[in-house]
């Protein structure tokens, strides 16, 4: 049997991954790249060092869950940020370059998409859709926030790829940047994101009010960061300002959603990214928007929200 496989190195995550010629997952082999306790992210030299000694052990472990020889029917690989001529970050040039040698030694077509694109891949494939050759599709990460509108000439199962239109964002720092930036002042380890959510669990029913500036479908999560360094300087409980944090940036979606809905048009809205693994803000936006009608989301699995290569294998598939 012949294989589609994705790469993506991304900026904390090394992502391998096969799906067989069925479209099903066979391999999904991650790595998290490792950043020293207290500190708030990774120069992108020592990204490329671990990338490097990463991938070919999650190449082996890859192959080591296959039946037989491995041989590959397509490549995709998540070459540079966004699907923009000048995105560009140094931490994609591992992924790429693995993906260029191995489809010119197989012979295999290459896909090299953008990161952003391999999320939307991602989500495209674990959720099941959105159906609608037109939809929006919200990514919320450590470097995105970013509201999209998203066509597909053919729907998710024939999509080759995708257009998309930035119609919202953050105007300063990003969601993600948020969870991670309060995260460390909170003593939690980084990426802060699974950590940051179990503390908040633990005293939800007390979630401080944290302030967020969202005009129409633009925000601003500076404030709430300049917020929460005041309540950790006057002692305010830890769980309550993680819980408040969750609920700002579910808040902050909503709002967007909602005036991108009625601008648009659209209803249809697919999730995607590291912050939209976290349960209480998938929950909250599913209370707010699905239950009154306003919109029908799709979320993937949690597993496939953060950075992964299903997405690209996905992309690979669908060439």
């Amino acid at each position: 049997m012949s294989y589609f496989l994705g790469i993506d190195t991304s900026c904390y995550t090394s992502s391998v991954a096969l799906l067989n010629e069925a479209g099903q997952l066979v391999a999904d082999c991650r790595r998290i790249l490792q950043v020293k306790a207290g500190s708030r992210g990774l120069q992108q030299s020592a990204m490329v060092f671990q990338h490097t000694r990463n991938l070919p052990e999650l190449f082996a472990e890859a192959c080591r869950e296959l039946p037989g020889p491995v041989a590959f029917k397509g490549i995709a690989v998540s070459a540079y940020p966004r699907p923009l001529p000048d995105s560009y970050m140094p931490a994609f040039l591992v992924g790429d370059g693995y993906a260029k040698v191995l489809a010119l030694s197989h012979n295999v077509p290459l896909q090299r998409i953008s990161h952003q694109e391999s999320h939307i891949f991602a989500g495209l494939w674990s959720a099941g859709g959105p159906g609608s050759a037109q939809f929006l599709a919200v990514h919320l990460s450590g470097g995105t926030t970013e509201l999209m509108r998203v066509s597909a000439a053919a729907g998710p199962q024939q999509a080759k790829r995708l257009k998309i239109e930035i119609i919202g964002c953050s105007q300063d720092i990003q969601a993600g940047q948020l969870v991670d930036r309060v995260g460390v002042l909170l003593g939690l380890p980084f990426p802060a994101g699974p950590h940051l959510e179990a503390l908040a669990a633990q005293d939800r029913s007390h979630a401080v009010k944290i302030p967020v500036c969202v005009r129409g479908t633009t925000v601003s999560f500076a404030g709430p960061e300049t917020h929460v360094r005041k309540l950790v300087t006057q002692g305010t409980d830890r769980g309550a300002i993680a819980a408040g944090v969750e609920l700002s940036i579910a808040t902050a979606v909503m709002t967007m959603l909602k005036q991108a809905v009625a601008s648009t048009g659209l209803t249809e809205v697919l999730l995607v990214g590291g912050v939209m693994a976290n349960r209480f803000i998938r929950h909250y936006l599913s209370e707010q928007l699905e239950r009154p009608g306003v919109a029908k989301l799709y979320f993937p699995e949690n597993r496939y929200s953060p950075d992964n290569a299903a997405g690209a294998a996905y992309a690979a598939f669908n060439a």
